[in-house]
């Protein structure tokens, strides 16, 4: 259980995130969606403890974030960052086997080389294992940053833009892979997403913000809805519905 209780971030006399309330559900697939400058990016640092809030509280199993000792809040939560430019030479072996430090301390143990190895099959990367992370594509990359983070084994994941710079198959294949942690692993992520078509489509619930507020939470059919989008993104889109899954038309 994970829960946010009004929390506060000012950069100077500006508050970028403003008395957030939010209990987030475990084992569902949450997105952030909502304009450019309205806190989701921030909020998703401060819940994972990369920056901190100014008041308020963020509770992970009832115990303030803060209090959790680094290396076993590791095991519970990981975070994958917008900018992950890693300017080391390594195998995508070697990047993924970073995820397992909280638990190795950089001692691999067989069980550690085992999560690794899993962790590759389960994004497809196994035939790229060896292979320089300077040498893959956009899509390739973020996939073996993924395989990181499913290897570090928590709880929680948490991911801020992964489909930043991919093109459409790409982006879809990560959403896939991303739905199946949930569903196959029982993992709780917290995705943050640009694009609502994504957040319509494979997320369980969603919190929409504007303003560094909570505009509106809930399941993805109750937020996903002409009359919320209108108003949070201030232009007029059109909800459909297709096999059973909502879609936005904004373009014209």
């Amino acid at each position: 259980m994970m829960e946010v209780s009004q929390v506060t971030k000012k950069y100077g006399a500006k508050e970028v995130v403003s008395n957030i309330d939010y209990e987030v559900r475990t084992g569902k697939l949450t997105a952030f969606i909502g304009p450019n400058g309205a806190g989701k990016s921030t909020l998703l640092s401060m819940m994972s403890r990369l920056l901190d809030k100014d008041q308020g509280g963020i509770y992970l199993e009832k115990n303030e974030i803060k209090a959790w000792n680094q290396q076993e809040l590791a095991k519970k939560l990981a975070i994958l960052k917008q900018a992950n430019g890693v300017q080391l030479t390594l195998t995508v072996r070697e990047l993924v086997a970073f995820g397992r430090f909280p638990h190795s301390k950089g001692k691999l143990s067989k069980v550690d080389q085992e999560k690794i190895t899993e962790s590759l099959n389960y994004l497809n990367l196994l035939d790229l294992a060896e292979e320089n992370i300077n040498t893959l594509s956009g899509g390739q990359l973020q996939r073996a940053y993924i395989a990181m983070v499913l290897a570090q084994d928590t709880e929680y994941v948490f991911l801020d833009e992964p489909l930043n710079n991919l093109d459409m198959n790409h982006a879809v294949q990560l959403m896939k892979t991303i739905r199946r942690l949930v569903d196959e692993k029982k993992k709780t992520v917290i995705i943050v997403l640009h694009d609502i078509n994504f957040a319509a489509s494979y997320a369980d619930d969603i919190v929409a913000m504007k303003y560094g507020k909570i505009f509106k939470t809930g399941t993805t059919d109750e937020v996903i809805t002409k009359e919320v989008l209108d108003e949070l993104y201030d232009m007029s889109i059109r909800v459909c519905e297709l096999e059973g899954k909502r879609f936005c038309l904004y373009f014209n």
